[in-house]
């Protein structure tokens, strides 16, 4: 093939999907001149494992990217048509958003927020090799055509490489049918990138007017909760989803067809997710359990296909239409897209650094699941990322780097480039030990002043911010000064909420410490109370109601940031220091740690290792000039 030059540009990212997207709208919002390739045009933002936005942890991830000035939140507000606020049941922390979208026109909304957005050129293209051009990159199409940058970012999602399994049938393929990235590889290699093999997975797909609605439903919240902060109008639940469970005859199925399952025939090479397994991968790890519940959710308002969430597999076709037909309410159901299994090449997350650039190619940058991660918020997260330092490195400006003490990004992308990871990585609230602090509630007092700092919160955004946790703060403050006495009101709602008793003359903020009193009941006893939107209202009962278990935390936080602002010398001579044991030096050699924090978080790094370092930085420290 003849190659010719094309054109010249600061970033190039490659890859439109959820990583794709927010980096190159990230590096074109902050005036570097940028452009996107994509396989397909069609497939902007495409939703091929499940669609939906959010989740446990994933909203925070959502709420986080919003505050800080992506995209994600957003689109999701347009586009979801049924959202639902998780765990609620449980302690703030944990309560995550989640919201049903309509597929179509989720991508639609992207590809035009792509289209429309200055200093950003999207085309369709095969990247087919990323090679070095003295400081800068050559990024040539199938075409012939070469694209020069002085920054790439790859964001090539499940489509690299990419192979499709159903049973025994196997094709080169990205999800859905569409073409894989299979030319790319070798490039990255050259580079010296360490490339490894995942695999995830997609349920059946089937026909709404097929489905015996005769199972449990699931409707929407009654006030759904925006994801974006700067979403003024209410979302409207536009769809029901339902649940139903599979049977003791689905596990016959199963177990009988288990040497056909590319799972466990050898066909698959591929390291699957853990928390997100194949649905005969459920049956092999607990056979006790006779039954597992699935989901069945809308694809969108103006299609009738259903995906069965719970039910993914690379089961051959016709086993996955028994297993089908043995569920309560799909027994007639008529399977409009099989599930499957993709594998796909990715890089081990330990060869990047905390901006997502890799460390032994500067300029070259990872983003979303070709990092290791699995899911459309991890991945924009990391996209978002990569854009800003792509942009800020150009730019001559310092790095965006987020800490894990300070936002589940952070966490994320430490877990990520510290740890590494053996399976494709899911965002969990377990995965931050900070988690009361970074509630999905309160990203906006978190990240705003971040975002606007970077360049991409405007200042009335950030002073709207900062006037509502004012409020918050002055209304606790109005709680404390204001008495309440006893009255035969106040001695009902205590026996109705079982509180106990109240000293007369006790504040409204004491009694508001009560663990089943919400700020609502206050209403009856407080006549001068202002006007508060709920989101105010809610911070100020979480801050007053956590306060002893929020000030612990702050205190573990400071001992955290503590040991992040020990920094390590980035030509430290490990294999030199006494004390270290031969796996801690090969480790911290490898993965070059910031700092003290994050030396400690490697794996195989002891507190013993740890202690060795602490010695020899203080020596250093000392050592006369």
């Amino acid at each position: 093939m003849r190659e010719f030059h094309a054109g010249d540009y600061d970033i190039i990212v490659i890859g439109a999907g959820h990583a794709g997207i927010e980096a190159a709208l990230a590096a074109a919002r902050l005036g570097v001149r940028t452009a996107i390739f994509t396989l397909n045009l069609d497939a902007v933002g495409n939703m091929p494992c499940n669609p939906a936005i959010g989740g446990t942890g994933k909203g925070h991830l959502v709420r986080e990217l919003d505050a800080l000035g992506g995209e994600m939140a957003r689109a999701a507000d347009e586009c979801c048509i049924q959202y639902r606020l998780l765990n609620k049941g449980k302690g703030p922390a944990v309560w995550s958003l989640r919201a049903q979208a309509d597929r179509r026109a989720y991508q639609e909304r992207m590809k035009r927020t792509l289209e429309v957005q200055e200093g950003l050129t999207v085309r369709q293209g095969e990247v087919t090799d990323i090679r070095r051009a003295g400081d800068a990159f050559d990024a040539v199409l199938a075409t012939g055509a070469v694209f020069r940058a002085k920054a790439v970012i790859i964001a090539t999602g499940t489509y690299l490489a990419g192979r499709t399994i159903v049973g025994e049938w196997v094709e080169e393929s990205g999800p859905d049918g569409l073409k894989a990235a299979t030319r790319l590889t070798a490039s990255l290699l050259k580079l010296g990138l360490p490339l490894r093999r995942f695999k995830t997975g997609t349920p059946p797909r089937v026909n709404r007017r097929t489905v015996d609605f005769d199972e449990k439903l699931q409707e929407g919240d009654v006030l759904p909760v925006p994801f974006s902060y700067s979403t003024t109008d209410a979302p409207k639940n536009q769809a029901v989803c339902w649940l139903t469970w599979t049977t003791e005859e689905t596990k016959r199925i199963v177990e009988a067809n288990l040497d056909r399952a590319p799972m466990y025939s050898g066909v698959i090479q591929g390291v699957g997710p853990r928390y997100c397994p194949s649905f005969e991968t459920k049956i092999v790890r607990f056979p006790d359990k006779l039954r597992h519940q699935l989901f069945i959710e809308p694809m969108g308002l103006n299609t009738e296909e259903l995906y069965i969430q719970g039910f993914s597999s690379s089961m051959p076709e016709e086993v996955q239409l028994a297993m089908l037909h043995s569920v309560p309410g799909l027994r007639r159901a008529e399977m409009t897209r099989p599930a499957y299994a993709i594998e796909y090449d990715c890089v081990d997350p330990l060869a990047l650094n905390a901006t997502m650039e890799v460390k032994a190619v500067p300029g070259l940058y990872g983003a979303g699941q070709f990092n290791g991660s699995s899911g459309y918020e991890e991945a924009a997260v990391q996209g978002f990322v990569a854009g800003v330092n792509a942009a800020r490195k150009l730019r001559g400006q310092s790095p965006f780097v987020l800490s894990r003490s300070e936002c589940y990004i952070g966490a994320l992308i430490d877990d990520l480039v510290t740890k590494g990871t053996e399976e494709p990585y899911r965002m969990m609230t377990s995965r931050s030990e900070y988690r009361l602090l970074l509630r999905q509630d309160n990203a906006d007092e978190r990240l705003t002043r971040r975002g606007y700092e970077i360049g991409l919160v405007p200042e009335e955004r950030l002073e709207a911010v900062e006037r509502k946790y004012e409020a918050v703060r002055e209304e606790i403050k109005r709680l404390e000064r204001t008495g309440i006495s006893a009255s035969p009101a106040l001695s009902e709602l205590l026996a109705d909420r079982d509180a106990g008793s109240v000293p007369d003359g006790s504040s409204l903020l004491a009694l508001l410490r009560r663990p089943r009193i919400a700020y609502d009941d206050l209403a009856p006893f407080d006549p001068m109370r202002p006007e508060l939107s709920a989101d105010i209202r809610e911070q100020v009962e979480i801050s007053v109601k956590y306060e002893g278990y929020i000030r612990r935390q702050m205190k573990q936080v400071q001992e955290f940031q503590r040991m992040e602002n020990r920094v390590l010398p980035p030509d430290l001579d490990y294999p030199s220091i006494q004390g270290l044991r031969l796996e801690a030096r090969e480790k911290l050699a490898a993965i070059r740690p910031l700092n003290l924090g994050q030396a400690a978080r490697i794996s195989g790094v002891s507190p013993a290792d740890v202690a060795a370092l602490t010695i020899y930085l203080e020596r250093l420290r000392t050592r006369p000039e």
